[in-house]
């Protein structure tokens, strides 16, 4: 491709718009350009590498036992109604009608469909195991698109379904795919965590994410140094310290004018975090919740809407909260009636806590649980957080940010049986069959492998994903000699197998198209300049390397081969 005939054009200023590092270069080089919030077009630089991520992941789930499918986008609502997904999703379920007015969905995942097709497909055991997989676009209407690519409303998924007979055939699917998994980051230069996860409104029970690290993502992940743990913030458990326990004190009331919050309690009072009660106040599906925590730990809201069997959560406005008779900072679940009290495990984890007396400027101290109060519900959800012990060592745990690039799950037997997708078993009897799902966002592992690989001058692309491997640069094209040999070279490279990108602009100054070489960031970058063709060779440096080499003109296939495969 030469540049002058290249659709997108290179920026010089950062977009205002851009969120993060990634969101900022894929629009200044040219990948990307927004048709609306959350919305996409892929450029021709963009589309190049998304394909070569495809033809990745295509390798690995075919060498997996894959079979490739393709279902629609569109799907008939009565299918999500059958599951009650409508409700699951939410906002975020894009709805409409057709002309006759049907109700439908643009699908954000396709559990019902693929159920679907393989209960009209499959009748015995003899059928399976099978794997199908895909590449196709879902909506999701996000609240708050961000970052680019990162979190959208409208991208390119590669999901893949897995049915079984038994639970035994499940979990060997699911070791295969998730080597497959590991196999496809590692061909595209991106080191992954593999995380323990919450399953969320797709549902199943094991659950793993894969997280590139990056300071800006949007997870969290919990890891042991130690032993290796590591899980989703959302699913970590850690270890956090029991309190001596002391012989239980009568409750005392004491005055705390102003007081508001756990940390100025704590210093107003002169105690330990460790040693207050928090109170939260949600509300789950319509109904308030009183939650109880101890004061030095947060509520893991997934945690609490698993255990709630609730499909929607979320803190309690102020109005709320007054309209349930409870005081914002000074509340307590002693003497409270009329409303679900839930508390975490912590409550058992010490005694002669502070807590709040249900009055303004007033709190009380020697609370203990259960003599003062009892709950509803009693179970951990604390979150877990750098610093806790590791559920399987004990060692402290440390946190680390990142994207999610891809989502496997045991999903079990949820959407057969809802759908009636069943199989003969080898005594003839009908059984749901058992499914796994396996998903990775592709547009969002291209961004985020920009976001972990770039530097001040622009993005750093890996080899493998990079939508031309060699940046030609022809500086001074206006001397009939320097454009005849940049313009073989650039025929050779190609002949050679080298997808090669030419600088072939007139006009362009020497600083505006190295600056652009920086910023599209290729693998390797090569100058043709008069300079250079007085000695018969061509300047070649690597895209992170302080310095050219100068190498003879017959010989420059071969050292952008060499490079590129990493040998060098």
């Amino acid at each position: 491709m030469k540049f002058t005939r290249l659709l997108s054009k290179t920026l010089r200023a950062d977009p205002p718009e851009a969120e993060t590092a990634a969101h900022r270069l894929m629009l200044r080089a040219g990948l990307i350009y927004q048709v609306a919030a959350g919305v996409y077009a892929y450029l021709p630089l963009a589309w190049r590498s998304l394909r070569k991520i495809e033809n990745i992941i295509r390798e690995e789930m075919n060498a997996a036992g894959g079979q490739e499918l393709m279902m629609p986008a569109l799907q008939p609502m009565e299918l999500w109604e059958q599951t009650n997904r409508r409700a699951a999703f939410g906002d975020n379920l894009f709805a409409l009608q057709d002309r006759r007015g049907r109700a439908m969905v643009l699908a954000p995942t396709h559990e019902e469909v693929i159920t679907s097709i393989v209960r009209a497909n499959v009748q015995s055991y003899r059928d399976l195991p099978v794997v199908l997989y895909q590449f196709q676009t879902k909506f999701r209407d996000e609240p708050r698109p961000r970052a680019g690519l990162v979190r959208v409303r409208e991208f390119t998924m590669k999901d893949a379904y897995s049915f079984h007979a038994d639970e035994a055939s499940l979990d060997d699917s699911y070791q295969i795919l998730a080597q497959a998994y590991r196999n496809i980051f590692s061909r595209c230069n991106l080191p992954v965590l593999m995380a323990e996860a919450d399953s969320g409104a797709i549902g199943g029970k094991d659950s793993h994410e894969f997280i590139l690290a990056t300071p800006t993502g949007e997870d969290t992940v919990i890891t042991c140094p130690g032993c290796g743990y590591t899980a989703n913030a959302e699913k970590a458990a850690g270890i956090y310290a029991d309190l001596p326990r002391e012989p239980e004190q009568p409750l005392q009331e004491v005055k705390t004018p102003g007081i508001k919050t756990i940390p100025d309690l704590a210093a107003f009072l002169g105690v330990p975090e460790s040693q207050t009660l928090k109170a939260v106040f949600y509300v789950a599906d319509g109904e308030p919740v009183f939650v109880t925590i101890r004061g030095d730990l947060e509520v893991n809201e997934v945690k609490l809407k698993n255990l709630l069997h609730c499909r929607a959560l979320r803190l309690a406005a102020d109005e709320e909260v007054k309209a349930a008779g409870l005081v914002a900072g000074s509340a307590s679940a002693i003497g409270i009636k009329g409303i679900k009290k839930v508390a975490d495990r912590s409550i058992e984890k010490g005694g002669n806590f502070v807590a709040g007396a249900n009055r303004p400027d007033t709190h009380l101290k020697g609370a203990n649980h259960p003599r003062d109060f009892q709950v509803d519900l009693l179970a951990d959800f604390a979150l877990a957080q750098p610093g806790h012990g590791c559920p399987r060592c004990g060692q402290p745990l440390t946190a680390t940010r990142g994207v999610e690039v891809g989502h496997i799950f045991k999903l079990g037997t949820f959407f057969s049986e809802t759908l009636g997708a069943l199989h003969l078993d080898r005594e003839g009897q009908q059984k749901p069959i058992i499914m796994g799902c396996y998903g990775i966002g592709v547009g969002r592992l291209l961004a985020a492998a920009i976001e972990q690989n770039h530097d001040e001058r622009g993005i750093v692309f890996p080899a493998p994903l990079a939508p031309y491997q060699a940046h030609l640069v022809g500086l001074n094209l206006g001397d009939a000699a320097v454009a005849a040999v940049a313009e073989k070279l650039y025929q050779e490279l190609w002949a050679a197998g080298i997808e090669t990108l030419f600088d072939d602009r007139p006009d362009a100054t020497a600083g505006v198209k190295l600056n652009d070489a920086d910023l599209l960031g290729l693998p390797v970058r090569l100058v043709v300049s008069p300079r250079n063709l007085r000695n018969q060779a061509v300047e070649v440096k690597g895209r992170t390397e302080a310095e050219a080499e100068m190498v003879a003109l017959e010989g420059v296939a071969a050292e952008v081969r060499r490079r590129v495969a990493g040998e060098g």
